[in-house]
């Protein structure tokens, strides 16, 4: 390579011929490894074993209607129809008994009107003569075929999808083979008892055989939402008040929301996708008997999905504070540290409160929160007034603190009286601060030459990047600013203040959370009223 005087000479291999990193490095043949798929299968099922019970229930549940037809007694009995019993076990065995049940009344519903139909047209189409009598059936089809496509769009009727598409083919088939073979009703009626003999065997099958009911699904399901919540504030404020900046990511790889070191905060994400999840499970527990804990009639699985909804509003502002986290711009340490307690307090009592909102669900009683929700609104209070009254620190207006020096506790100072805790404060960055040397009054024709760099001229620099944001380098940032150091240093100023700016952002999304507890604890409350909790003092 061509250049200065002084330069070498580097040689670029053709791209072809590159050597490739390690981590890229991977087999071109067999990349198949039965002992990772069998390990990866291994994971699926032992997460959650009810999906190995599952699997198997369908399997014994065909094998019963395939009995049918692989001994020759039965199928002499039902003949080749009975293919439709397989045909609605493997259509109609859903994951829970509520959605099962679901299910086989749309098949039940949607069968029985298609029958209905189909017999009532092949009876008018066949008495008008074999010349009308496809053009009738034709039409027909026509008219079922728009009628249940358009009903099944119907807000109301969505639950119901599923039967108007059974109506529709069971429809079409009944009638063209009725059509073919000249006998409507007895088409239908074989159609029927098969559909109907292989919906029983599913419904038994499913209930009798390791039952798995939404109703539970659905109350785990919030029940660990509740300790997701709590799991990811606690973390978040934790690493916040730990994090010093030493070991911080590029924000480039944060904004994926990958963090591996963060567990909780993945639960807490999934907890906000849940609404759907919970929506299926609370329409498909609605179709269940009573079962288990849950053993009164008109159970209020509606509820279940309002009081997920309330805590989605809550978990919002958890992934708001994970926000703040992992932004760019970060409040100095010893800032965040000085309002430790504070948040400690308010953090810890708000994420005990949610488990035990949680904990009185999962126990299925109901006890007053005052006392814990108290507890709450006091240490959320403490910090509301500590910002309040050190307000101060956050703005680029109080001149008389240096970020880069520790600051006293905040909660040491709180009894203070507001003149004090000024000095208190500005005392640690006001008492080693230099007199500027009067040489600095000179004008700039007389100064002398720039000395050398100092140790404590470095730091400065060091600490200027730690508040420039963009980030850049510190000679750059100074020598695109018009004016020199007269117009740098107010727009350090400024930017020293975003970044402490960002400690009041992490608080106000805190107090925030707090407050939303408290329709928490309503919705949880209603719940337990409509759910007939065992009542429990707290």
């Amino acid at each position: 390579m061509n250049g200065k005087k002084g330069s070498v000479e580097i040689d670029i291999p053709p791209a072809s011929k590159t050597k490739q990193p390690e981590t890229w490095k991977k087999p071109i043949t067999g990349g198949f490894s039965i002992k990772e798929w069998m390990s990866n299968v291994w994971s699926f099922a032992k997460e959650d074993s009810n999906r190995v019970i599952f699997s198997l229930k369908v399997g014994f549940a065909v094998l019963l209607v395939s009995l049918l037809i692989l001994f020759r007694a039965p199928y002499e009995v039902f003949g080749t129809n009975i293919i439709w019993s397989i045909l609605t076990v493997a259509i109609m065995f859903e994951y829970t008994v509520g959605a099962t049940f679901n299910r086989g009344f749309n098949r039940a519903l949607g069968s029985l009107l298609a029958g209905i139909f189909a017999v009532a047209v092949g009876e008018v189409a066949l008495r008008t003569g074999h010349v009308a009598e496809p053009i009738i059936i034709g039409i027909s089809i026509f008219f079922i075929g728009t009628i249940t496509s358009f009903m099944k769009l119907w807000p109301s009727l969505v639950p119901y999808e599923y039967g108007f598409r059974v109506t529709l083919f069971t429809f079409c088939l009944i009638i063209v083979s009725g059509y073919r073979m000249g006998s409507p009703i007895r088409t239908a009626m074989d159609r029927l008892y098969s559909i109907a003999i292989g919906g029983i065997v599913a419904v038994l099958v499913n209930v009798l055989v390791f039952p798995i009911w939404a109703g539970e699904q659905l109350h785990k399901e919030l029940v660990n939402s509740f300790n997701s919540v709590a799991d990811s504030l606690e973390e978040c404020v934790r690493k916040y008040l730990e994090d010093d900046g030493s070991d911080h990511t590029e924000f480039a790889k944060t904004v994926m929301d990958e963090f591996p070191d963060e567990p909780a905060y993945r639960k807490c994400r999934a907890t906000m996708n849940s609404s759907a999840k919970f929506d299926s499970l609370a329409n498909s527990a609605k179709w269940e008997p009573p079962h288990g804990r849950f053993k009164h009639f008109f159970y209020p699985w509606s509820e279940y999905v309002k009081v997920g909804a309330v805590l989605r509003y809550c978990a919002y502002e958890v992934m708001a504070l994970h926000g703040v986290l992992h932004s760019e711009i970060q409040a100095p340490y010893n800032l965040r540290v000085a309002f430790q307690s504070e948040i400690q307090d308010a953090s810890s009592h708000a994420a005990e409160l949610v488990r035990s909102l949680g904990k009185d669900i999962s126990n299925m009683k109901r006890r007053l929160q005052n006392s814990l929700l108290k507890r709450v609104h006091s240490s959320t209070e403490r910090l509301q007034r500590a910002i309040d009254m050190h307000s101060y620190l956050l703005t680029s207006g109080h001149d008389l603190l240096d970020y880069s020096k520790p600051l006293p506790k905040i909660s040491s100072t709180l009894s203070s009286a507001p003149s004090d805790l000024s000095a208190q404060l500005a005392e640690p960055a006001g008492s080693n601060r230099p007199e500027p040397p009067q040489e600095a009054q000179a004008p700039a024709e007389t100064l002398p030459p720039a000395p050398a760099e100092s140790y404590n001229e470095t730091m400065k620099k060091q600490q200027r990047r730690l508040y420039s944001w963009p980030l850049r380098e510190v000679d750059t940032f100074e020598e695109g600013t018009v004016g020199g150091a007269g117009n740098l240093l107010p727009r350090m100023s400024a930017l020293e203040s975003t970044t402490a700016l960002s400690l009041a952002t992490f608080t106000s999304l805190l107090i925030e959370f707090v407050a939303r507890l408290d329709h928490l604890v309503e919705a949880v409350d209603e719940l337990a009223k409509m759910a007939k909790f065992k009542n429990e003092d707290s």
